[in-house]
Order: C-alpha cells, then sequence, then structure tokens
C-alpha cells in the first residue's frame, strides 16, 4: 500500500501545537519570572498575573503534574493488566 502525502490539516495541526506551546512558554515565562521584575503592562492578563502571588504557579505546575498522574497510572495499568 503507497504511503499518502500528510494532508493540510496535518500540517496545519503541527502549526497550531507549536505555535499554542510557544504563546504558553511566553506568557508562563512572564508569569512566573519576569512579572515581579517588571512594570504593569496595561494588558490585563500580564497585569492581573503580575499581582498574583499565588495561583499563578498552580496554574503553571498544574500542566507537568497531571502529566505525570497521568502517566503513572498508565504504566500502573500495564503492569497489573500483564501480572
Amino acid at each position: 500500500m503507497p504511503l499518502r502525502p500528510p494532508t493540510r490539516f496535518a500540517l496545519n495541526s503541527g502549526h497550531l501545537t507549536v505555535g499554542l506551546s510557544l504563546v504558553f512558554f511566553v506568557v508562563a515565562g512572564y508569569a512566573v519570572l519576569f512579572s515581579a521584575f517588571l512594570p504593569l503592562t496595561g494588558i490585563w492578563l500580564f497585569d492581573k498575573l503580575a499581582r498574583d502571588t499565588h495561583y499563578k504557579y498552580f496554574v503553571l505546575l498544574l500542566i507537568p503534574t497531571t502529566s505525570y498522574f497521568v502517566i503513572a497510572n498508565w504504566v500502573g495499568w500495564q503492569y497489573y493488566q500483564n501480572s
């Protein structure tokens, strides 16, 4: 069976994933690292993150914590099925 070239949707979804990852990285980097040192910007979201001292870390740490939880449960399920 011959391989078909990737469709336009597949190429665009890859660009969308990379773009959203970069946007998240910039916003999270500002929220955690730079908001304490820079003055208020006038952008509502950035100013809200700069004034917050607790929950900005919660949103940022929620992603790796959720990823770890999903991976750990999947590995545990594999051990259970194969024992």
